[in-house]
């Protein structure tokens, strides 16, 4: 049931907010040289690696480093790419990902194919059997601010406790995030937080 409203409500939203999609497409081009969208390798269900999409929000220039080993990273973001990941905007394209199976509007967050603790101590607890979501009970408890034993703490009771009730909790407390843009770390240098660059598809 589950997984035909993923598909269902995908369908809708990505019909819904294709002008917005498109709108956002443009202004990426005009703002930056380069794609506006960009892919990045991730753990999904099972550790079965998938490509994963966002809107563009870096400078195609940017090195090939880890964020966190940046001197600036803010440097480096764009000035439309900085409102994207304010408001989240720049995690839309994964409606693809959510239609094409890798992904579910509500779970843990996919993690990089890099960020071997983080998959190690999911594994362990079995987060793993879980498919990724765009939110999940992290994303709302601290999101980016959140070390990787936190991140599967909570990672481990939404395992534990997922249910229907537990989904709509999360999607109210999203929003109620998106809004505040908390949570939210440009260039966090937390060494825990292993992010590759953006890169450009």
């Amino acid at each position: 049931m589950k997984r035909f409203m993923d598909i269902f409500l995908g369908l809708i939203l990505l019909a819904i907010l294709s002008p917005l999609l498109l709108i956002v497409s443009l202004i990426i081009k005009v703002d930056s040289r380069g794609p506006a969208l960009f892919t990045q390798r991730r753990i999904g269900r099972n550790n079965k690696e998938f490509v994963f999409y966002k809107f563009r929000t870096m400078r195609t220039d940017a090195p090939n480093v880890a964020t966190h080993l940046l001197k600036d990273p803010q440097s480096y973001i764009t000035p439309f790419g900085s409102f994207l990941r304010k408001t989240s905007i720049d995690e839309l394209p994964q409606l693809l990902n959510i239609i094409k199976g890798d992904m579910t509007f509500i779970g843990p967050r996919p993690a990089l194919y890099n960020q071997y603790d983080l998959i190690d101590l999911r594994t362990k607890c079995g987060v793993h059997t879980l498919r990724p979501g765009v939110s999940g009970w992290a994303q709302v408890n601290g999101r980016d601010c959140l070390e990787i034993s936190e991140k599967v703490y909570f990672d481990c009771y939404y395992l534990e406790n997922h249910s229907l009730t537990l989904d709509i909790k999360i999607i109210l407390y999203t929003f109620l995030k998106v809004l505040k843009a908390d949570g939210i770390q440009e260039g966090a240098r937390n060494p825990n937080m292993v992010e590759k660059r953006e890169s450009a598809m």
